[in-house]
């Protein structure tokens, strides 16, 4: 199979143009962002996701390739290539069926079929199988008179009993190894069974997985990726040792194995009555068992998890983009609030670039007329425009006090609650010990707390994303999938933005399309001792700045107080000599075309022609507003300020609240009460929905209703259907007995969404 075919299977919905293209510009060193941002002509506007799937499937091809040229050579070795058999492997591009044609001819360990053999037995199990296949005539010879012809002390094979047993273990090796019973198998496995799950020795009271205690699921089911998420719970719960799991018929097919082995049995004993008939029999049933069974369920496992990662990790990145899209306040004086109460809030000032400026610790418990007053301080005696606290534990009373503070001395700053996900991690990390090493960890959680609020992108790059807590079985998924899909996600939104050269970290910087780690340093350490860049075109002074690096960074790199206004643009340095030859024809300067001036650029038909429609729209999409930040504007937001605590939620109760992590069952709202609760997907519209991203994204502001609170279980159930019934509150045992619910419906769709928690990561629990 060439590439071409490759690409038409694999990738219907993309051109053989456009994936050529792609393939031809990553092979001259561009990147990803790179392709999808200046060469939309050349690969006819293909996104981010698109190129990279033809990057991929281009390397998958490579890989199936691989593996079937060390099959055929093992084969060749071993002198039993057929020119059928390399035409079948050379014709076989599924990773799974090349590795069960290549069974039979993989070398194994020393087993008890290999042992037999070299007994000097495999000629009587041929003659059994045979025999029993009508391949070879009966005559009058008995199994035991066959079987004497093969006693042999050496081996210890001292009677016709031994014998017997010996070579049944080749013949279970035959059945195990034959391709059409393999099929059959596995297709009956895949379309009939369940996965079901029991509870196990270790399962704990008031267990998460106490949904799958009982619970049996079609296999079928589990390959659609929205439910996928319920096998990696299932997963979770077996290795924890909670659940037990296994694979089998359904309750309405209970003879699914029955069936199977029935099969294998028709398809070897053609002549019930010759002489090995009974020994094939049992040495198909132990086949199947033993081995086919056993290979097959490692294939659903395989299959199931591989779904699941790819929906896991689709769900963590799709969430990923949208915190690290979030909305900035932008270059604003803020107060970082690192929330306490036995050692105090932690307190920490940043100047509009992000600068820290000093830091102190103030006690809101007991008598605080001195934190007050230093709150008071800060926000007269500084240019402090908002105030981020942390929403960690005592988040919620921290903020209250100071937003009370500030109200009673009529302080008109805006007090913002930021998610602190990661900014443990980030406080203790290296780069936060390069970056403050004076500092104790703390006052680096307050002002990262800070930067947050001002820009959560660059703040946020410095986190290891996994620490973000927006995943969704992040610990289950293969953590190499995970690691790659991740940093796609964060170089994707870092070059979407683009960044100020001469503000932005070494860590940003790392992350613009052609710049390394190495050379985001170097960047920084010129700045440092040359001063800020006054043109993109000076980055080319730099040392190993090359000529391709500048091609594939600089028109993510912005100089907003540049000589040359195209450098504070998406512009590509690169259509810098077309304008200026555009701008001279016309009479004009370069600053005619910005803002209003460049909408004679978008009804120009010729130089619509001349550089490629895509390039003209982006161009004169630039020039309207150079600069622009493609973020949504900031708004603050504020929680009710009557809940503070799980337990001051009633059902009915309408709260304001921030969406924080999207899943495949739902999404999980923040509502200030230090426990983010559930919308089940059953409760995010009046109508139906399919994929509850098409309705929310982490970040989002949204109202929703209290519909069920279990404190016993730390779990609260939200609706956004303002119409929804409501039900109770379940309390701790001993503490009073539970309300009835109004519908009964209504409670079994709770009870599922609260069994969804089962396992799922990046909640709140403080």
């Amino acid at each position: 199979m060439n590439f071409q075919t490759w690409i038409l299977q694999k990738l219907p919905g993309i051109s053989l143009h456009s994936a050529e293209a792609v393939l031809k510009l990553t092979d001259e060193g561009s990147t990803v962002p790179f392709i999808a941002r200046y060469r939309k002509e050349a690969t006819g506007n293909l996104d981010e996701v698109m190129i990279q799937k033809v990057i991929d499937a281009k390397e998958e091809m490579e890989m199936v390739l691989k593996r079937q040229t060390h099959i055929l050579g093992e084969i060749e070795h071993q002198k039993k290539l057929t020119p059928e058999l390399k035409k079948l492997i050379s014709s076989t591009f599924d990773l799974t069926m090349l590795e069960e044609i290549y069974l039979p001819f993989k070398q194994k360990r020393k087993t008890k079929a290999t042992l037999a053999k070299e007994a000097g037995l495999e000629p009587l199990a041929l003659w059994i199988w045979n025999t029993c296949q009508g391949k070879e005539k009966l005559g009058n010879i008995s199994l035991e008179d066959k079987a004497k012809e093969f006693i042999n002390e050496k081996f210890e094979l001292t009677d016709v009993k031994t014998v017997l047993e010996k070579t049944q273990d080749i013949l279970i090796e035959m059945f195990s190894l034959e391709t059409e019973l393999r099929d059959y198998v596995r297709d009956a496995i895949f379309k009939r069974a369940h996965v079901i799950t029991s509870k196990a020795k270790k399962a704990q009271p008031h267990s998460k997985f106490e949904r799958y205690f009982e619970h049996s699921e079609a296999i079928t089911s589990l390959q659609n990726p929205q439910n996928s998420h319920r096998y990696l719970a299932m997963r979770r719960g077996w290795t924890e040792e909670e659940l037990s799991l296994t694979i089998d018929g359904s309750p309405d097919e209970p003879e699914l194995h029955e069936s199977n082995v029935t099969h294998f049995e028709k398809l070897a004993l053609k002549v019930p009555t010759a002489p090995g008939a009974a020994i094939l029999k049992r040495a198909a049933l132990l086949a199947y068992k033993v081995h086919v069974l056993s290979s097959v369920e490692n294939q659903v496992h395989k299959t199931l998890k591989t779904i699941a990662d790819e929906a896991a990790i689709s769900v963590f990145a799709e969430n990923l983009r949208k915190l690290l899209l979030a909305s900035p306040f932008g270059s604003k004086s803020v107060l970082g609030v690192d929330p306490g109460l036995r050692t105090g809030c932690k307190l920490a000032l940043v100047s509009d670039s992000g600068e820290y400026q000093t830091s102190t610790v103030i006690h809101t418990q007991g008598e605080s007329s001195h934190a007050e007053k230093i709150l008071c301080e800060i926000a007269k005696k500084t240019k402090l425009k908002a105030v981020a606290v942390g929403n960690g534990t005592a988040g919620r009373e921290t903020e209250t006090f100071i937003r009370e503070c500030f109200k009673k001395n009529d302080i008109k700053v805006p007090v913002v609650m930021v998610s602190e996900s990661g900014a443990s991690v980030y406080s203790a990390s290296a780069v936060a010990r390069e970056e403050f090493p004076d500092l104790d960890l703390t006052v680096r959680g307050a002002i990262s707390i800070a930067r947050r609020l001002q820009d959560p992108l660059a703040e946020l790059v410095k986190v290891d994303p996994k620490s973000i807590g927006v995943g969704q079985y992040q610990h289950d998924v293969s953590q190499t999938e995970l690691k790659k899909s991740l940093d796609f996600v964060v170089d994707s939104c870092v070059n979407a933005v683009g960044i100020n050269l001469n503000t932005a970290s070494m860590h940003l910087l790392s992350h613009i399309s052609g710049i390394s780690e190495s050379l985001a340093k170097t960047i920084v350490s010129h700045r440092d001792k040359k001063g800020l860049f006054k043109s993109r075109l000076e980055l080319l002074k730099l040392p190993r700045f090359s000529e391709k690096v500048f091609e594939q960074s600089a028109g993510f790199l912005r100089i907003p107080n540049s000589e040359n206004p195209l450098d504070n643009t998406g512009i590509h340095p690169e259509r810098y000599p077309f304008l200026e030859k555009l701008a001279k024809s016309m009479g004009k300067k370069i600053t005619d075309f910005i803002g209003s001036g460049a909408s004679v650029l978008k009804s120009n038909k010729q130089l619509s022609t001349e550089i490629g429609a895509f390039t003209l729209n982006d161009i004169a999409n630039e020039l309207e507003k150079p600069g622009r930040d493609p973020r949504d504007e900031f708004v603050a937001f504020q929680y009710r300020d009557d809940i503070h605590a799980i337990q001051d939620l009633k059902p009915g109760l309408i709260c304001p609240g921030i969406v924080t992590n999207v899943t495949n069952f739902g999404a999980f709202v923040d509502i200030g009460v230090h426990q983010d609760g559930l919308v089940h997907i059953s409760q995010l519209s009046n109508t139906f929905v399919k994929d509850p991203r098409s309705v929310v994204s982490p970040g989002d502001k949204v109202q929703v209703k209290v519909i069920e609170v279990n404190l016993e279980k730390n779990q609260i159930a939200l609706t956004m259907k303002m119409d929804a019934a409501v039900g109770s509150i379940t309390k701790p045992s001993g503490a009073g007995k539970s309300q009835p619910v109004a519908k009964p419906q209504e409670k079994v769709s709770m009870n599922n969404a609260f069994a969804s928690l089962a396992g799922l990561t990046g909640l709140k629990k403080n």
